[in-house]
């Protein structure tokens, strides 16, 4: 029996400061030393650094695209596999729920979307300086706080494998 690989979403804004690039870049080393591919929505900003970073130590990355052609969408220059799908931002679920557990790293509102699919769906979320928020009724520790890249990997890997089949 083959065994399957282990794919851990990345999310994070279009538009990253160079630290936050470099947190994401570090994600995606991370990942792809682990044997992990990333799937990410294939764009600018931390989706660019985590598939740089995955790319570099030969790791795959997939990009989920919202638009439907490299036109309209162009994947960054680090996707291996884009996934071009007319969506929009509706294909913020796709990313989230594609991941056996997600890295949230910085962000802006995409990555919040991401964040609540991930949430609702009950996919393991591990967050690296990311949202960070209380709202009554909500249990703010279902999303896992990492210290550095490292951190946030072991934690995501360690979650995806506790995660049941479904």
């Amino acid at each position: 029996m083959m065994k399957r690989v282990m794919i851990i979403a990345v999310i994070g804004g279009e538009e990253a400061s160079a630290e936050v690039a470099h947190l994401a870049e570090e994600v995606g080393r991370e990942l792809a030393r682990r044997g992990c591919t990333v799937v990410c929505g294939g764009g600018s900003g931390v989706m660019e650094a985590v598939c740089r970073g995955a790319r570099a130590e030969g790791g795959h990355t997939i990009g989920i695209l919202p638009g439907h052609n490299a036109v309209e969408s162009p994947p960054n220059d680090h996707v291996e596999f884009p996934i071009f799908t007319g969506l929009g931002f509706a294909r913020n679920s796709m990313v989230a729920l594609s991941g056996q557990a997600v890295i949230a790293v910085d962000g802006a509102y995409g990555t919040l979307t991401e964040i609540a699919y991930a949430l609702i769906h009950e996919v393991p979320i591990v967050g690296l300086d990311t949202w960070d928020f209380s709202y009554h009724g909500h249990d703010a520790d279902r999303i896992l706080r990492a210290k550095d890249p490292v951190d946030a990997v072991e934690k995501a890997v360690a979650a995806a494998e506790r995660r049941p089949r479904r």
